[in-house]
């Protein structure tokens, strides 16, 4: 079980208001099989497609933080505003027929043993190890943090329709350590996945700590403590400070409601001052100076790289890896860490670009190989 979090308000104007809810742990055969597979898979991309479109934004109110609208929220001022539906539009009609190998993506997968193992031995050590997509497992000065839980192998609302994983997780649910804190970023399907949530709530029960209205969606899937986050918010878990932080993307769980809960980063820093960035997704801005000067320095920034073309439809929702790679030079982090590709193709970018485009981008700017990081899924390194 995990520890209490400590509960206090902490300085500044945005900070403090934590909201807690505490609850008890509660097909076809032969040729008509590969026709329909072929339809489920397009039917089910159409579907993930339509989840992309928004909906017309609410009104500010006086006297709410900028972010809060009538029935939502918005990214920070000077935010790079997304393209509209007609813009978007080619991309909702393509995208479904696109082809991507999975096997591109084997290679980088590590032998589930040697995950286990290394995993084991980087016990009492400050490291990280990528299980896939944004799913990372961060100990920090003994505590255990996994970020956006996705174990499935589909990121939809009705699976087995939508965006299956080219390869699986490194770990297995079963297979995780004692979990302290859960850090879910935001609530598209690739992030906030409840079956995973509901596997891991049978098994452990960690703090878990999401953005704006979030919680109860989460509460219900067994855990005991769900903590809710406004940007610049803060909660004690442990031996760690956790702060959620502003970040440019949006959230959107069905095809009627758009922004109506709240996306967020994370700063988790130690008491011995060890501090690590989670970005979940983002569009590059200039709100992650402001972050970096508040906040900053980070000892690692783990950074969204990957569904970033075509940029016309990407642009507002997801940084080009450069751009990414300029996020974690903003929060001022030494070491930069690409995660969110080579698992599942959500973009025209498809499985490898991303990082190809990421490394090439760190030695544009003359970063030394050593601080923009490139993981095999599984891999654990520390830091």
């Amino acid at each position: 079980m995990a520890q209490q979090p400590k509960i206090g308000r902490t300085s500044g104007s945005h900070l403090a208001r934590v909201r807690l809810w505490w609850v008890g742990r509660a097909g076809a055969a032969g040729g008509t099989l590969a026709r329909a597979d072929r339809w489920r898979k397009h039917s089910s991309l159409a579907l993930f497609c339509l989840l992309l479109i928004g909906c017309a934004p609410g009104t500010h109110q006086g006297g709410a933080p900028f972010h809060h609208l009538s029935d939502g929220f918005r990214n920070p001022p000077n935010s790079p505003e997304p393209n509209g539906f007609w813009t978007t539009l080619p991309f909702l009609v393509r995208f479904p027929f696109q082809r991507f190998d999975p096997a591109i993506a084997e290679g980088h997968t590590l032998p589930r043993s040697d995950v286990r193992a290394a995993v084991q031995s980087a016990v009492g050590q400050d490291s990280i190890t990528w299980i896939g997509h944004m799913t990372a497992l961060i100990e920090l000065d003994g505590h255990q943090v996994l970020t956006d839980p996705w174990f499935t192998d589909h990121c939809s609302p009705l699976p087995p329709f939508g965006p299956k994983r080219a390869v699986p997780p490194a770990l297995s649910v079963e297979e995780l350590p004692p979990i302290d804190l859960i850090l879910i970023s935001h609530s598209h399907y690739d992030h906030l996945d409840l079956p995973s949530l509901q596997a891991i709530a049978e098994r452990q029960d960690p703090v878990v700590v999401v953005p704006l209205g979030l919680a109860e969606l989460v509460r219900e899937q067994g855990f005991s403590l769900v903590v809710e986050l406004d940007w610049h918010e803060q909660l004690r878990v442990g031996g760690l400070d956790v702060t959620a932080l502003p970040v440019i993307h949006w959230s959107k769980r069905s095809l009627w409601r758009t922004n109506d809960t709240l996306w967020a980063g994370f700063a988790l820093k130690s008491d011995s001052g060890r501090r690590v960035y989670f970005g979940g997704d983002a569009e590059y801005g200039p709100v992650y100076a402001e972050t970096g000067h508040r906040y900053g320095p980070f000892d690692l920034a783990v950074l969204s790289i990957g569904a970033f073309l075509p940029r016309e439809v990407m642009r507002g929702h997801h940084c080009a890896p450069a751009d990414c790679l300029q996020i974690g030079l903003d929060v001022q982090a030494e070491i930069l860490v690409g995660l969110h590709w080579g698992t599942v193709a959500l973009g025209f970018d498809g499985l490898v670009e991303a990082p190809q485009r990421f490394t090439a981008a760190a030695a544009e700017r003359g970063l030394d190989p050593g601080r923009a990081w490139i993981m095999d899924i599984g891999e654990t390194r520390g830091f």
